[in-house]
């Protein structure tokens, strides 16, 4: 998968994580790219370690797994912040 793969599936994942979890969070659309592309790395370790797929392709799966981990990381960040 290239890099221009991975930065769609990162700005669409970005995005519906912060749809899911909206906020004041600082950033912007750069900082959501890098959520949504960080979110795409977690979730996909982690749906390939519980055995549910990986962020492989630009399909449905890829960008539902992303989108929890960005959310997951979107809910670490916050917790982090609110410290």
């Amino acid at each position: 998968m290239g890099i221009l793969s991975w930065i769609v599936i990162g700005l669409i994942a970005g995005l519906l994580a912060k749809f899911i979890m909206p906020g004041k969070d600082p950033g912007g659309i750069i900082i959501t790219i890098l959520l949504g592309i960080a979110g795409g790395f977690v979730g996909g370790w982690i749906g390939a370690k519980l055995g549910i797929g990986s962020v492989s392709a630009l399909n449905f799966t890829s960008i539902l797994i992303a989108t929890g981990g960005a959310v997951l990381i979107l809910l670490i960040y916050r917790l982090i912040k609110k410290k």
